[in-house]
């Protein structure tokens, strides 16, 4: 562990001290350079959660922005209610996927949800994904832009979403996936199951969520790609790169250290304790009898 990692976990372990009751749900948000808009897409986020009747808690993750990104989000979480909210932030840029194993691994709920900060799936889609791992039908599911290109309200500029799909078409004949979006920033995880997934993951950058539902997949953790309500909002990091030839080819050398590390058996332990509590949760239903 760093010691850029060991203050963060430090600085979340402190204010952990200060939530009283476990929440039942827990939201992260990854934020790089996203001062322009994150103010609004929080005050959304605990707009909604305040509607609900149950605990709940809001984590932001800083990646190392150099711009006012830190500042907005606490400003934005000041006054969250009943809503537990923490703001996790390091210095060095290390990539999406960091951030949110990062913010995953802070979240005091066993049932985590990672939404991407430009909101482009409404966080109103939340019952979608968290639904079914509340009624133990479920470990991870991960909204899709696939299934129902009908609930896409602004496209992706072309080269981009045609680069997803070949990017995608490349995911499935590489790994043996079966699905069809694995990039969609929108995604819930019952923790116990895959906390020692997101702990054995090594991919930082954009790679990460095909690492996540690979290892998923690797340990028979019952998975579900969901269609969502999706619309592209221009200013993210991949639009702001420009370059996604560049960025896609990355990714596909992410794929391919995913693979070479899981050939050489660097997940397997993860694995073996991820599939173990799965068959846990599957026979006894512990999620499903103890939610709200």
């Amino acid at each position: 562990m760093t010691n850029i990692e060991a203050r963060a976990l430090v600085r979340a372990c402190r204010l952990i001290e200060n939530v009283k009751v476990a929440p039942k749900l827990s939201i992260v948000v990854p934020a790089f350079n996203e001062a322009a808009r994150l103010g609004g897409s929080l005050k959304q986020i605990v707009r909604y959660l305040s509607e609900r009747r149950e605990q709940t808690e809001l984590i932001v993750v800083d990646d190392g922005s150099t711009d006012n990104t830190a500042v907005v989000a606490e400003e934005a979480l000041r006054d969250a209610g009943a809503v537990a909210t923490r703001v996790i932030r390091y210095e060095e840029n290390r990539g999406k996927g960091y951030a949110v194993r990062l913010g995953l691994l802070a979240a005091q709920a066993n049932i985590a949800l990672f939404s991407d900060a430009d909101l482009s799936t409404p966080i109103t889609e939340t019952p979608k994904l968290v639904d079914p791992i509340r009624s133990n039908e479920c470990d991870l599911t991960f909204g899709s832009r696939a299934l129902d290109r009908r609930l896409i309200g602004v496209h992706q500029p072309w080269r981009r979403e045609q680069g997803g799909r070949v990017f995608n078409l490349i995911v499935r004949v590489a790994t043996g996936l079966p699905f069809w979006d694995t990039q969609c920033g929108f995604k819930a995880f019952r923790l116990n199951c895959c906390r020692p997934l997101i702990e054995a993951a090594q991919i930082d950058r954009f790679g990460f969520d095909v690492e996540l539902i690979y290892l998923a997949y690797l340990a028979k953790l019952r998975l579900r790609e969901v269609a969502v309500r999706w619309d592209h909002n221009a200013g993210g990091p991949l639009d702001a790169s420009g370059n996604y030839s560049r960025d896609s080819l990355r990714m596909i050398n992410e794929v391919r250290r995913i693979r070479a590390a899981a050939a050489a058996g660097e997940y397997s332990e993860a694995i073996s304790v991820a599939r173990t509590a799965t068959m846990v949760e599957a026979k006894h239903g512990l999620t499903a009898r103890s939610s709200v």
